[in-house]
């Protein structure tokens, strides 16, 4: 397997302990074995799609175009987690569906 895929298989493999110590129960999805359908790079955070990308040069519209292409069909929110090295880890998400997060956030706290 090639370094850049290793990286990648990491980087998804950190997303999903991370997201796991805040309570969830995530994991990587078996996307490259063909073992599921699931098309997001990590499974089990209800309502969003997670796409990942660890890598120096930042293709931002093309990975949110692909998390929006491969989430058409679920009800779930695209977003990308990414990161360079050394970096913080970040989500990029579309503003409207950023706001619709942040309703139900704000309608869950009245």
């Amino acid at each position: 397997m090639p370094n850049s895929k290793d990286k990648g298989k990491r980087f998804e493999l950190m997303i999903a302990q991370i997201l796991r110590n805040y309570g969830y129960e995530t994991r990587r999805s078996a996307q490259y074995c063909g073992n599921t359908g699931d098309a997001a790079d990590v499974v089990g955070l209800n309502g969003i799609h997670i796409e990942c990308k660890a890598q120096e040069r930042m293709n931002l519209y093309e990975w949110m175009a692909q998390a929006i292409r491969d989430s058409e069909n679920t009800n779930e929110l695209p977003a990308v987690f990414h990161k360079q090295n050394r970096k913080d880890i970040l989500v990029t998400m579309r503003l409207s569906d950023w706001m619709t997060l942040y309703k139900a956030s704000v309608l869950d706290k009245r």
